[in-house]
C-alpha cells in the first residue's frame, strides 16, 4: 500500500536542505551516508537491483501521475511544489521524482576478482562511462585510487545510469593496497606493449585506466603484468579513456566467452 505522502511547501525544511547538498556537493555522500537519485532512470535502475530507497520525492505535478512502483518504492513518501524540486534539481530539466538511498556499508577488496582500477581519472563524465562499461562486461569491482573524482557524486552517478548499484566500489585508495588483488594488471598504453587484437588476456585480469592527460602513474607501472596499447589506424594520438576502457574491457569479456 502507499504511503500517505508529507507535503513540505518550505524550501527551508531540513530535509530539502539536505538534498540541495547531496545534489550539488559532490563529496556531500561521504558524510550524509546518503546519496541523491535524481529521475525516473535512476531510480527505477536502483529497484531493478533489489534495492529500495529511504525517501521518495515527488514533484506536485508528477505526484498524480507516478507509477505505482514509484510510489510504493519507500515508506515515507514526499511532495514538494515544482519550483522547490527545480532549486533541488542538478538537471537541465529537474526531474519529477528522486530517492534517498542510503550508501552501502564500505566493502573490502576483494582478491581474485575481475576489476578496473582507476589512477586519478578527474572527468566524472569518463568516470560513470567506465563504471557503464565495468557492469556492462563483467568487471565487477572497481577500485578507485585517491584523486579520481568522486565515484558516488551527482556527475558520476548520473554518467553510470545505474551501474553503481551491481558493483563493488571502493575509493580513496593507495597503490599499495593492490598488492593483495591476485590478478595479473593490464596497464592501458598509448606507445608501448602488445595490440590489443595480438593479445592473449588473461582472466580474471585487473585493467588500469589512467589520468586523462597524464596516464597511468609510475607506481602503478612498475607493477604492471603488462602492457597493452589499442591499434588506431585513423592515426588520432589517443583515445578518451572512457573509450579505451570499453574497448579494452569488451575484449576482455569476447576472450572469456570463447
Amino acid at each position: 500500500m502507499t504511503a500517505v505522502p508529507t507535503v513540505i511547501t518550505s524550501r527551508d525544511n531540513p530535509l530539502l536542505k539536505r538534498l540541495r547538498l547531496l545534489a550539488h556537493d559532490s563529496t556531500a555522500y561521504r558524510k550524509q551516508g546518503q546519496v541523491w537519485l535524481e529521475g525516473d532512470h535512476l531510480c527505477r535502475a536502483l529497484l531493478a537491483r533489489g534495492h529500495r530507497p529511504a525517501t521518495a520525492v515527488f514533484s506536485e505535478s508528477f505526484w498524480p501521475q507516478a507509477p505505482h512502483d514509484l510510489r510504493d518504492a519507500a515508506q515515507q513518501i514526499v511532495v514538494v511544489p515544482d519550483a522547490l524540486m527545480a532549486g533541488i534539481s542538478g538537471l537541465e530539466s529537474p526531474a519529477g521524482v528522486g530517492f534517498v538511498w542510503h550508501l552501502p556499508a564500505a566493502v573490502t577488496p576483494q582478491a581474485g576478482a575481475a576489476t578496473v582500477v582507476l589512477d586519478r581519472l578527474q572527468d566524472p563524465g569518463n568516470v560513470g562511462s567506465i563504471l557503464r562499461s565495468a557492469a556492462a562486461f563483467g568487471f565487477g569491482q572497481v577500485f578507485a585510487l585517491k584523486g579520481t573524482a568522486a565515484l558516488w557524486s551527482p556527475k558520476v552517478l548520473r554518467a553510470g545510469m545505474g551501474a553503481h548499484f551491481g558493483l563493488r566500489l571502493i575509493e580513496g585508495l593507495l597503490e599499495v593496497d593492490l598488492a593483495g588483488l591476485d590478478v595479473p594488471l593490464l596497464v592501458t598504453s598509448s606507445h608501448q606493449g602488445d595490440w590489443l587484437h595480438e593479445a592473449s588476456l588473461p582472466w580474471p585480469c585487473a585493467w588500469v585506466l589512467g589520468h586523462e592527460g597524464q596516464g597511468v602513474g609510475a607506481a602503478l607501472t612498475a607493477r604492471a603484468n603488462g602492457f597493452v596499447r589499442i591499434a588506431q589506424p585513423g592515426g588520432e594520438e589517443s583515445l578518451n579513456v572512457a573509450a579505451a576502457a570499453a574497448i579494452c574491457l569488451h575484449a576482455s569479456a569476447a576472450l572469456r566467452a570463447l
